[in-house]
């Protein structure tokens, strides 16, 4: 029976100064009020996304996985990223096919290579046999 008493006794110690170690036990608080995590490193607003953006962003974890206003504004952004790459590219293929056609002849014509001087005239100006036309 006493040392049942004693055991009582010795939480009820530890109980109140692990209280009393919490709350403080004055004016000021002992624990600071914790502020919601945010995503710290947000995609750079000044220049296009590159590869190294996307590996490092990390989105905090909340009670329920992640937030989602972060995660989808982040997914917007990089949506509207690859809509932009993807329209540039379109248009640098775009206008490199129209300069390989107008370098092969121009649009709808070949151009067709001179026909070698052989030398050979005919009587009066006209073509000897050796020499097509």
């Amino acid at each position: 029976m006493v040392m049942f008493v004693f055991l009582v006794i010795a939480l009820v110690v530890v109980v109140a100064a692990v209280t009393l170690a919490a709350v403080g036990g004055g004016s000021r608080p002992v624990l600071p009020e914790a502020e919601p995590e945010t995503v710290a490193d947000t995609f750079p607003e000044d220049r296009p996304l590159a590869r190294a953006d996307v590996d490092a962003l990390r989105f905090p974890v909340v009670l329920r996985g992640y937030r989602m206003a972060e995660v989808d504004d982040a997914l917007s952004r990089l949506g509207a990223e690859l809509a932009e790459r993807d329209a540039r590219i379109a248009e640098l293929e775009s206008a490199r096919a129209g300069d390989q056609a107008h370098a092969v002849g121009g649009p709808g014509l070949l151009a067709l290579p001179p026909e070698p001087d052989t030398g050979e005239e005919g009587p009066a100006g006209t073509p000897g046999e050796g020499e097509r036309r």
